[in-house]
């Protein structure tokens, strides 16, 4: 934490001359300041780790290690990253060695003599900015867990509405155009509902750095189809021409076909999205040297020239159409970015003005690697076809009863259970062959729960699926680690239990 006064700021002085050492400290300690001192880089580089201080005054001219590279260190690491750095150097220094230590982070430069008025200035100025510093990070910390657990608890009410849907749907096919119309409204808001939070989801793993990328090599037309299979709807719905123009040759880019697919879509849904009902879109891609290129245009509402720079940024969108009644959360772009730069790419974007309609790029490198034959798809766990015995686990009893009651009209046998405890007895009893199971229970957590399964007294051949918000992949990594063999995220993706033997049409 950063002082609120002088007398709580701890500040090391670091200088190789006992004389400039001593007078720097004394002129600090009467200010108000705690003093500690290290007369060469590698002390002064070893008590940034010990003690933590909220600034370092730091010569220049140090007999082990130049103390331009120790302020390079120290904003390097990750413990000292956040300490100030008030550089200081004898008048015979240059111009050029004053841009090299402000160029590799010190936050503020000196030249000796110093004024004791203007170092104890200097010194109380850097601790102010780096309290608001400080209070930004956090303002910034706080804002990424809110979106992570706001996406969490939205999670678990999308389930049983999902859910309940398609059971409402298997138990009366045949229904009037007004209810099927009733159904189908309900389906496209749950599904637009899921993709919001994923996208909250997305920008809090990439905001703290734990978006985690599957590498492979990728073929470009089949990121674009895919990108297109999940934009289809919406393209569809506003009736707008689509126009493809995909290369000859097969070109391939390094990188997780999911994500990459996610950028291509989420540029075609911003096209549709910010189009006139009926206008056209162009998609085309092809190879530029070591590079592929994406290009995907739109006569659409354009952007305005001042917003250009800023319409990557977070929650930022620019102009409004009247018919557009859901604009998102304005976060669909900044997603894209961030994921463009996690692949080594760039996007951008131009427009001619407002109502002109605007055309985005995005730049890949190419795979220089030949991709392998795709490996035969591993066989499911489950057998396929045919009546499953299965065990619902959830504290949400509308989640755990929906799924139940769907799963029981396809001619499976179901049990449910709303503890862990409930769980671990109904599957000694019931002896089922899949079990979904939440992760946040109320009396032990999922993986508790799965521990006692896997130690009961009964066959173990039954498939353990956590079904659960939790939906990072360092909780599918947990989920697989701790004796589940899926790891599916709330609400469930009836295509997925497909993977388990369970055909449920939709």
């Amino acid at each position: 934490m950063l002082p609120d006064n002088n007398s709580d700021a701890l500040i090391l002085n670091v200088d190789d001359s006992d004389g400039a050492r001593y007078a720097k400290s004394r002129i600090l300690k009467r200010a108000g300041f705690k003093v500690i001192e290290a007369s060469n880089g590698g002390d002064a580089l070893l008590r940034a780790r010990q003690d933590h201080p909220n600034l370092i005054l730091l010569d220049v001219k140090l007999p082990d290690i130049n103390g331009l590279e120790v302020c390079r260190q120290l904003k390097g690491g990750a413990e000292t990253n956040t300490i100030l750095v008030l550089q200081t150097s004898a008048s015979c220094i240059g111009t050029a060695d004053k841009i090299r230590a402000l160029d590799g982070g010190a936050d503020n430069y000196l030249v000796e003599p110093i004024e004791a008025d203007e170092l104890i200035a200097n010194v109380r100025a850097l601790l102010r900015l780096g309290r608001v510093e400080r209070a930004l990070r956090d303002v910034d910390r706080r804002k990424d867990e809110f979106l992570a657990t706001l996406a969490h608890e939205l999670r678990n009410p999308l389930g049983p509405i999902r859910t309940a849907l398609a059971l409402l749907c298997k138990l009366d096919p045949v229904v009037p155009a007004v209810q099927d119309n009733a159904r189908r409204t309900i389906a496209r808001h749950t599904d637009h509902l899921v993709r919001l939070v994923d996208d909250l989801l997305d920008v809090s793993r990439i905001s703290q750095g734990k978006i985690s990328l599957q590498w492979e090599s990728v073929s470009l037309a089949s990121v674009i189809r895919s990108a297109l299979e999940t934009s289809s709807h919406s393209v569809e719905a506003r009736g707008h021409a689509l126009d493809v123009s995909l290369p000859q040759e097969e070109l391939w880019v390094c990188g997780d076909a999911v994500r990459l697919s996610q950028i291509v879509a989420n540029l075609l849904l911003n096209a549709a999205k910010f189009t006139a009902p009926g206008g056209r879109i162009a998609i085309s891609a092809g190879r530029e040297g070591d590079k592929v290129r994406i290009r995907l245009s739109d006569n659409g509402i354009g952007i305005a020239a001042a917003s250009i720079d800023s319409i990557f940024g977070m929650f930022e969108q620019s102009g409004h159409a009247p018919d557009r009644v859901q604009d998102g959360l304005g976060i669909g772009l900044s997603l894209v970015r961030k994921l463009v730069m996690l692949h080594g790419g760039q996007v951008s974007v131009r427009s001619p003005g407002v109502g002109l309609g605007s055309t985005f790029e995005v730049i890949l490198p190419l795979d220089a690697n030949v991709p392998l034959p795709a490996a035969a798809p591993a066989p499911a766990p489950a057998a396929t076809g045919g009546s499953q015995r299965i065990l619902v686990v959830d504290d949400n009893c509308d989640a755990a009863d929906t799924l139940a009651e769907l799963l029981e009209m396809y001619g499976h046998t179901v049990r449910t259970a709303y503890t862990g405890a409930q769980a671990a007895e109904r599957t000694l009893e019931f002896k089922p062959d899949i079990v979904f199971l939440d992760i946040g229970l109320p009396d032990m957590s999922g993986y508790e729960v799965a521990v006692k399964m896997r130690q009961l007294p009964i066959p173990q051949q039954f498939l353990l699926v956590a079904l659960t918000g939790y939906g990072q992949e360092h909780d599918r990594q947990a989920a697989l680690q701790g004796g589940f063999n899926e790891h599916f995220a709330k609400p469930v993706d009836f295509g997925k239990l497909a993977m388990l033997g369970l055909h449920i049409a939709q």
